[in-house]
């Protein structure tokens, strides 16, 4: 299994940003996908997750209405589509899958700063 992140940056607040995460080595198309973000000095969070088709999402609270997860099946790619970004929402942000529960790629940073 591989998880390439990308698309991070540093952006002002109210800004967007879309994350890509290429992924490899598994049937990308029959597992949910998610994508967490973790700041220093505290535990890794949840912020979205999509079903294997893409029909069914889900949000942490903390993003609902400002995020939208979404995947490209045939590229074997999720997404994350970040408008309205806070300061809080600085991170590092991984893809995840439970095809490689202890696998983590190594993150794309999103500073959200003016």
């Amino acid at each position: 299994v591989q998880l390439v992140e990308s698309g991070g940056g540093l952006v002002h607040p109210g800004g967007s940003l879309r994350l890509s995460c290429a992924a490899s080595g598994f049937s990308f198309s029959n597992y949910n996908m998610r994508w967490y973000r973790q700041t220093p000095g505290k535990e890794r969070e949840l912020v979205a997750e999509i079903s294997s088709g893409g029909g069914s999402t889900d949000y942490a609270d903390s993003v609902k209405g400002r995020f939208t997860i979404s995947r490209d099946n045939a590229k074997n790619t999720v997404y994350l589509q970040m408008n309205s970004l806070k300061s809080e929402d600085t991170a590092v942000y991984y893809c995840y899958t439970r095809r490689a529960p202890t696998y983590w790629g190594q993150g794309t940073q999103v500073t959200v700063s003016s």
